[in-house]
């Protein structure tokens, strides 16, 4: 089930983005196999059956430092399509698991390295997560009010959107250049790279004189009606009101069409007193009111809404974004397709729990050459 439906992935165990790229690949039907540790490593954030981003794979347990270990990971390369890793540069190297012993085992492989810094540059060993990676691309600079820190949603910006995501497109793409006949090769994922990349659109707009290098002076970070903002109640919404008919709807729902000091929605120096007139209205009413007012209008409106308040809003369950097995709340596969629909998210595999199954299905068998060939 699922569009990966026959794709085998083989994951080396890890934290971060590597996983829930692999869990990515698995919600879409691939078979992913995890190679864990017989036991878990000092640096390792065990959450046992809460961990989501090891669902719908399985688990072999491999002591990497023996020869045997390695062997065993070379016959399961042998029989994959794709392999991940998120070490360091030079561990699968230095564990004799590197891309060029890999790719001779398996000259089709895509081999996907997903790292912070990349695997060169003055920086590549060093140690780093999420918030050091989007700082030094630049994708931090914006994430904050004028005064204070810089501070993006934990891992979304960095592990997730500059890395995981990135490193999916770049295994499948990998793999469509392998099933059309050409040869294996390395997928160089970084986050540094793919933050980057993401903010294309914002220098767009700061080459075109939208966006200040002063935060909260620019038009996506500055204006009253680009902003959160809290309600009696203490809870927040946002408002998104960009495009001219959009921000009309918003004054006309507030009872502001008439207020001329509305009027240039462009100017910034108008932004901080508005901006704060706003805040003082929207504390008025508690959150619920608002919704009432606002929400499904173009006034660009919504709440701002804890994991467990948005699965339960009436869109995100008509859609059906979100589900709970054995009470740990998890958001469904997406994206969606119409003829080759995901499976549910699969179990969550115990540390080693597939070994004797994953060793007898993958290494009794044959080198797949066929495995790429057009279908």
């Amino acid at each position: 089930m699922g569009p990966l439906a026959g794709i085998r992935i083989l994951e080396m165990a890890g934290i971060g983005p590597g996983p829930f790229c692999g869990m990515l690949l698995a919600d879409l039907g691939a078979d992913v196999v995890v190679v864990d540790r017989l036991q878990a490593g000092e640096d390792a954030i065990d959450l046992g059956a809460h961990a989501l981003s090891r669902r719908g794979k399985r688990s072999v347990a491999v002591d990497l430092k023996t020869a045997q270990g390695r062997e065993t990971v070379l016959q399961l390369v042998a029989q994959s399509d794709a392999l991940i890793e998120g070490m360091r540069p030079g561990v699968m190297e230095r564990l004799g698991l590197g891309p060029d012993i890999c790719l001779q085992r398996n000259p089709q492989l895509v081999y996907g390295r997903m790292t912070g810094w990349g695997q060169h540059g003055p920086l590549a060993n060093a140690a780093g997560h999420d918030i050091n990676y989007i700082a030094l691309s630049g994708a931090l600079w914006y994430a904050g009010q004028p005064g204070e820190a810089p501070m993006a949603p934990p891992s979304l910006v960095g592990d997730i959107g500059g890395g995981a995501m990135y490193l999916a497109v770049g295994l499948l793409a990998a793999l469509m250049q392998a099933r059309a006949g050409g040869p294996g090769q390395v997928v160089d994922a970084a986050i540094v790279d793919g933050t980057a990349h993401m903010m294309s659109l914002l220098l767009a707009l700061q080459a075109g004189g939208r966006m200040e290098p002063t935060r909260g002076k620019s038009l996506l970070d500055g204006p009253h009606w680009y902003n959160a903002y809290r309600c009696a109640d203490g809870q927040f919404i946002s408002v998104g009101a960009l495009e001219p008919k959009f921000y009309r709807e918003l004054r006309e729902k507030l009872g502001l069409a008439d207020d001329p000091a509305y009027a240039s929605q462009y100017d910034p120096a108008t932004w901080p007193q508005l901006r704060q007139r706003l805040a003082e209205l929207f504390l008025t009413q508690d959150r619920a009111a608002w919704c009432t007012l606002l929400e499904g209008t173009d006034a660009c409106f919504a709440p701002v809404l804890s994991p467990e308040e948005a699965a339960d809003h009436p869109h995100l369950q008509a859609r059906g974004v979100y589900s709970r097995a054995e009470g740990v709340l998890q958001a469904n596969p997406a994206p969606r397709f119409s003829a080759t629909p995901a499976p549910a998210p699969g179990p969550i595999p115990r540390r080693g729990e597939h070994t004797g199954a994953v060793l007898d299905e993958w290494t009794q068998r044959a080198p797949r050459k066929d495995a790429h060939s057009r279908t």
